[in-house]
Order: structure tokens, then C-alpha cells, then sequence
């Protein structure tokens, strides 16, 4: 039995999504009593009702559906990938933040098994939103007693020195993205009293330095963009009963030339050590708007033809 709201959601305005499934499916569906009625050959029949329960979770998710959210699911049941692991991360508001694809999947399952989670992969995959949501979840959860959000303030070769303002003005661009996060999981609020109580705490990578943090959920974002000594620095910050999860997109280095990244350095030096466990994303694990999968394909290509031409890849 499905809620007349996930119904409605799930149909779409003007049952612009079933008339997507039926196209691409080859099957009749039609409603009734909270229910869908589905006819048309058992191969196609058995997909669209995979299809209408991945739906109806999302929408018990979310709320609603975006078109992209309908092809993006249609696209996984009709490529025969592997249905994705329900595993919920219960955050704040009674919400539940779940795995859309089996990447992040094995994400979310690497950070409830290790202490040190070293995530990569390509913008929109989820790196960050889903190491935030982990921590809130502890938080909830009282597994932690903090989370701490970190970020190196080094984008696109820019300096904290030519914006404007104070140092506080100066950073805030830079964690912004950390507290997007973080505003999707918890309150307004609730994260202000939290923020006051010390128990979030959202700084740049260089305010680390010299601390050791017990019983913390430590998130350092964008590590790409962290110098060798920098990792080991925040690395080492790791305190009883703590746990880490670095992610970054290693082809998004913005480091002065001739400084090696800490984040690939960390990959390969780490790589064996009990309790750290390495997860690679893939364009297959964007759930962004859909152009930015076909936007990050491009751009891979370009930098595999400037690489085979002797030239130095693009990145932004």
C-alpha cells in the first residue's frame, strides 16, 4: 500500500513519470487503492515493480521526485545493475539519508567498519554529503561527543588574502559547502546550539594543528588540496575513540606546481593498515543533475587526449 502522497510523487505531474516507465518498459500501469497494477511481460513487469519500490523509498526519502531522479533509476533497473543496500542514516527531523548507488553504498558500509575512510572520486558522487550525514548520525546516535568539519583554504590558486573582510569573512566561503551539508541533516538551531556547545565545529585545515581530539567524528574535505605534511598533521590528530574520513577528487588539485598532494600521497602509504579501508567513486556514482556525469565524461576525455599528446591535463 502506497500514501496518496507518495502516490502523487511517484506518478509525477500529469503522470509525466509513468509515462516515462510505460515508454521505456514496455508495460501498462495504472493506480487503484493505493496500489500499482502493472501488466505486460514478466522480464518487464518484474523491472518496473524494482523500479516503483526504489521510488517509493526515495520519495519516503525526499518528498518528492525530480525527473532526473525517475531517469536515473529507470537507467540503473534497465542496465541491470544491482539493486542498492538499504542502509539508512538516520539524522535529525526524523529524515534518512540513504545510498543511491552501490559506490556510495560501499562508502557508507567502509565508514561503519573503519576508523580511517579515504573516499575519492568525481564532484556530485556524494563524498562529502554522505561523510557529514555519517557524522550527524553518530552524533545522534552518541556514538561521538563532536564532529569537526575541515577544509583546506586553497581553491583554484586563489588567496584568503584578496578577499574581503575579517579572517572570519575570509574563511566562510571556503566551509561553506561543509555547512550546505550540514543544513540538509539538522536545524537551524539545533546546529547553532550545538555550534555553541562545542560539539560542531567547522574551521580550516591550519586551526588543526596542535590538537588531539578524543571521541570525535573528523571529516577533512577537499584533501586534495593538502600538502604531504598537512595530511600527516590531520591525520594525527585522531584522539581515543575518534574516526576519520578524508575524501577528495584527485584530478581537482589546485596545489602550487612541484607540491605533491597528501591525498594521493595518504593512498598509497596507508594501504594496507588494519582499520583504514579506501573507496574509489566513479562517474557511475553522480547523482547530481545528470548533465554533470556527461560534464565529468568530457573533461576525462580531453585530459586523456592532452595526456597521450605529452600535454598536462586540464583541471578546474
Amino acid at each position: 500500500m502506497v500514501s496518496s502522497k507518495a502516490l502523487l510523487a511517484i506518478c509525477g505531474a500529469c503522470d509525466q513519470h509513468l509515462r516515462k516507465i510505460r515508454e521505456a518498459l514496455g508495460v501498462t500501469i495504472s493506480t487503484g487503492d493505493g496500489q500499482f497494477v502493472i501488466r505486460g511481460e514478466p522480464e518487464a513487469v518484474g523491472k518496473a515493480t524494482t523500479l516503483l519500490e526504489q521510488l517509493q523509498l526515495q520519495t519516503q526519502r525526499v518528498g518528492v521526485l525530480a525527473p532526473e531522479d525517475v531517469a536515473r533509476a529507470l537507467a540503473d533497473v534497465i542496465g541491470g545493475k544491482q539493486a542498492v543496500p538499504a542502509t539508512p542514516l538516520a539524522v535529525f527531523s526524523g529524515r534518512q539519508v540513504r545510498a543511491k548507488t552501490a559506490g556510495q553504498a560501499r562508502y557508507i558500509e567502509a565508514i561503519r567498519s573503519n576508523d580511517l575512510v579515504f573516499c575519492t572520486g568525481p564532484a556530485g558522487t556524494g563524498k562529502t554529503y554522505l561523510a557529514v550525514a555519517a557524522a550527524v548520525n553518530a552524533l545522534r546516535e552518541e556514538r561521538i561527543r563532536k564532529i569537526v568539519l575541515v577544509r583546506p583554504a586553497v581553491e583554484a590558486g586563489e588567496s584568503l588574502g584578496f578577499l574581503p573582510g575579517d579572517l572570519q569573512a575570509k574563511i566562510n566561503p571556503y566551509l561553506r559547502p561543509l555547512f550546505d551539508a550540514l543544513r540538509e541533516m539538522m536545524e537551524h538551531d539545533t546546529i547553532r546550539r550545538y555550534t555553541e556547545e562545542d560539539r560542531i565545529e567547522v574551521i580550516p585545515l591550519a586551526y588543526m594543528r596542535g590538537r588531539t581530539l578524543n571521541d570525535a567524528f573528523m571529516i577533512l574535505d577537499e584533501a586534495q588540496n593538502t600538502s604531504i605534511p598537512q595530511m600527516r598533521m590531520f591525520l594525527t590528530r585522531m584522539g581515543s575513540g575518534s574516526r576519520i574520513v578524508v575524501s577528495g577528487d584527485t584530478t581537482q588539485v589546485d596545489l602550487p606546481p612541484h607540491t605533491r598532494s597528501g591525498l594521493i600521497d595518504g593512498l598509497r602509504r596507508l594501504r594496507g593498515i588494519r582499520g583504514f579501508a579506501a573507496v574509489e567513486l566513479t562517474g557511475a556514482d553522480i547523482v547530481r543533475h545528470p548533465l554533470v556525469q556527461a560534464i565529468v565524461d568530457a573533461y576525462e576525455r580531453t585530459d586523456q587526449r592532452r595526456k597521450r599528446g605529452g600535454q598536462k591535463p586540464i583541471h578546474g
